[in-house]
């Protein structure tokens, strides 16, 4: 924190421009060393904060870039100290040599995360915000920005500290009371406790009912496509992603690998993931091909059951159906510009899942096909008004252990137990949520924390 600090903040790549940030007590200083107006008069450190100007930079007496700066001096600024933002032409090289002289004159290069971090340890933001901003940057879908930026805006944050506020109440009320039953009363407490630990258990539990969407929302539906061989489960992907991916013929057993590709589903991200085609086969790579398939399904979200209405189910269709119990799944009734030879009535009280008519050839059924993935999903719907999700594994885990420790004191009232009982759960609970927002974690978990984010930021 001592340390001024500098790095490149926008993409390596050739651009229209790059970004280098500093930040630090001796951002100025080190800007005023490097930077000349154009008419080479300006002293830079004695500007407004929050303004840009024009004008170049130089090491030493060589010319390196020509630039914007804007100036942003603390308190108000995203780590709390003061900030150099350098907008340079983005060529990877000229970013470089910004960012060179930059460190020649007094900076040192930032980890990765460091300008975040520095904003939480500064109190500009709490934990779950400072992680929101990575999931802003790695958003994949738009209601993965939507949770994101709600996060970042500090929707969980106020719903941690709502329940935290009422549970550290009623643990200095039992604290205070222990400490001096003359005057403080725990007749009838433990009842009225024990509404308070209701509520507030239930709250978590709301929180935690998203969970799931929010995993979906951050990392995607895990979308598995199976099939017997030549069922069009190849074809369904292309049609799907939009271009040929998958490679088509008429030959049963042609996909003999795993193909991954992701699709953007109204918002929702689709991992989408194509197959082998079920069958007993005698060919050794077709045979992993097919033990990779099965193994992929278990851990599918939802599985695309494609079914060749063409030709008759078989002990192939048979075995899939068996892998269909227990998941989300919808049936695609493939192939229906040729002749049928499978009833759909039949093929339904078969598999017990929605069947969708689709034909790859005439890409009919698709927006059926949309519609009943998010419906499945999301009831149809999505709303970030008012509504927390939980997109990250940490925070449900510190969840998942306030709820224990607030379900033992609900015990121990139940039980009849003392109130320094209450007492120490009703902390436990506290600490874990605090984790959620950086006000219970050690320096190891921030380190590892910001240690993923991306150089820059």
């Amino acid at each position: 924190m001592e340390r001024t600090i500098a790095a490149i903040s926008t993409a390596m790549s050739t651009s229209g421009i790059g970004i280098v940030r500093i930040s630090g007590e001796e951002a100025m200083e080190v800007i005023s060393r490097i930077y000349r107006s154009k008419g080479g008069k300006k002293d830079i450190k004695k500007v407004s904060t929050h303004t840009i100007h024009y004008g170049y930079i130089y090491d030493g007496e060589e010319l390196i870039d020509e630039v914007l700066v804007m100036i942003m001096k603390a308190p108000r600024t995203f780590t709390g100290e003061d900030t150099v933002e350098i907008d340079c032409h983005g060529g990877v090289f000229a970013m470089k040599r910004v960012l060179e002289t930059v460190l020649k004159n007094g900076a040192g290069i930032a980890e990765p995360g460091e300008f975040t971090k520095r904003a939480f340890l500064n109190g500009r933001l709490d934990l779950s915000q400072a992680e929101a901003v990575i999931d802003v940057i790695n958003a994949q879908n738009e209601y993965a920005l939507k949770s994101s930026m709600e996060q970042l805006k500090g929707s969980l944050m106020r719903s941690v500290k709502e329940i935290r506020s009422h549970l550290i109440y009623h643990i200095a009320y039992i604290e205070s009371a222990l400490d001096d039953p003359e005057h403080i009363s725990l007749d009838g407490y433990p009842q009225q406790l024990l509404e308070i630990v209701e509520n507030e258990h239930r709250e978590i539990c709301n929180l935690l009912k998203t969970a799931d969407d929010g995993k979906i929302i951050r990392e995607g539906i895990k979308t598995v496509i199976l099939g017997k061989p030549n069922a069009g489960k190849s074809s369904l992907l292309n049609l799907l992603v939009g271009e040929n991916r998958a490679i088509v013929t008429d030959i049963a057993g042609t996909t003999r690998d795993i193909l991954e590709e992701y699709i953007n589903l109204h918002g929702v991200t689709l991992r989408m993931i194509d197959t082998a085609g079920i069958r007993e086969t005698q060919d050794i790579v077709e045979k992993i091909g097919v033990e990779k398939a099965r193994e992929i399904a278990k851990d599918a979200d939802l599985i695309l059951y494609v079914v060749d209405s063409s030709t008759p189910l078989d002990e192939n269709d048979e075995e899939i159906i068996q892998m269909l119990s227990d998941k989300k799944a919808i049936v695609l009734y493939n192939k229906t510009d040729l002749a049928s030879a499978v009833d759909m009535e039949t093929l339904q009280k078969k598999t017990g899942h929605t069947i969708i008519p689709v034909s790859a050839v005439e890409e009919t059924g698709i927006r059926e096909l949309e519609e009943e993935i998010k419906n499945l999903f999301f009831s149809g719907n999505l709303s970030f008004n008012d509504e927390v999700y939980i997109t990250n594994a940490r925070h449900k885990e510190a969840l998942e252990e306030a709820k224990k420790s607030l379900e033992l004191v609900k015990n121990s009232i139940e039980m009849c137990m003392p109130e320094d009982f209450f007492s120490i759960d009703l902390m436990s609970a506290y600490e874990s949520l605090g984790r959620i927002i950086g006000e219970e974690v050690g320096e190891d978990l921030v380190n590892e924390i910001f240690s993923k984010f991306c150089m820059g930021k």
